[in-house]
């Protein structure tokens, strides 16, 4: 109906709140609206095996300046702390948006289609018209401690987009330099058609113009990041083996599927998270 304000998101999570989980739910159908929202002081939040699918729209252009406006299928904001494991983002503009926090975990989930962002900017107490809104999270120089790994995502034959966006305005170049993701690695990257005008990642901060950088391939990012990556690895115009049936929206993933087991152990308070083998990626266990 694109009723817009009274409506934010299917559920908010909103002010302060400790140790919410949200686990096993089905979110579709938010083409004008946010999926599920932590917004604002929440801490340790627990966000497993959800399947979100149809949260905004995947065919407008990324903008590099701005992460908003957008529609979020796991929106965390202005807060500290969460794990994000296990959990699927179909045809989402983002499927999952990190903005202005700390310490967020995302491990083994799958993105098809959908966008994966990590942002922050400059918006603190001091002279926000919600002052207390930012104060409740952390201030500008702890929106750091990020780890993302033994994700898969994916974009079939009409996407166009990257597929991982890490955020931050220009004007911050100069005072936040540190890398908000403390490990970025082990991750699988697919698009089914050639990326010469499709990048894979947007990245920032970095020693490009603006802080910022567009990679195409992941050896162009380790070369600019070596921190990171290291053992990621990229499939570009692949069409092979990956899912079980992508058609009917069954991505559990295929044995045959070379980069599979490109997973790395998890943390065991991760693993009694997610309760499944731990060498794989994305959020199922691969299958013949």
């Amino acid at each position: 109906e694109q009723i817009t304000g009274y409506y934010p998101a299917a559920v908010k999570i909103f002010n302060q709140t400790h140790r919410v989980t949200c686990n096993d739910n089905l979110v579709i159908e938010q083409p004008y609206s946010n999926g599920i929202w932590y917004d604002v002081g929440n801490v340790d939040g627990v966000f497993t095996n959800n399947w979100i699918e149809g949260v905004g729209f995947t065919n407008t252009e990324v903008n590099k300046n701005q992460v908003w406006p957008s529609q979020n299928g796991f929106f965390f904001e202005i807060s500290k702390g969460a794990v994000c494991v296990g959990n699927v983002f179909v045809n989402c503009d983002h499927g999952v948006m990190i903005l202005n926090s700390s310490n967020v975990s995302v491990y083994n989930n799958t993105f098809v289609n959908s966008l994966a962002v990590i942002g922050r900017n400059e918006r603190s107490a001091q002279g926000d018209h919600f002052g207390w809104h930012p104060s409740t999270g952390p201030d500008v120089h702890e929106r750091i401690g990020h780890i993302f790994v033994n994700n898969l995502l994916m974009g079939d034959e009409n996407y166009t987009r990257p597929l991982m966006y890490v955020w931050q305005p220009n004007l911050l170049c100069e005072s936040v330099t540190d890398q908000p993701l403390k490990e970025f690695d082990n991750n699988i990257f697919v698009k089914n058609s050639s990326t010469q005008n499709s990048p894979i990642v947007y990245w920032s901060p970095t020693k490009g113009e603006n802080c910022q950088a567009t990679f195409n391939n992941l050896d162009d990012m380790k070369k600019a990041l070596p921190q990171f990556s290291k053992r990621s690895e990229y499939y570009e115009n692949y069409n092979g083996p990956l899912f079980k049936g992508i058609q009917l929206n069954n991505f559990e993933l295929l044995k045959e599927f070379s980069g599979a087991f490109n997973g790395v152990e998890l943390p065991s308070s991760i693993n009694k998270l997610f309760k499944k083998p731990v060498n794989f990626v994305g959020a199922y266990p691969p299958i013949d």
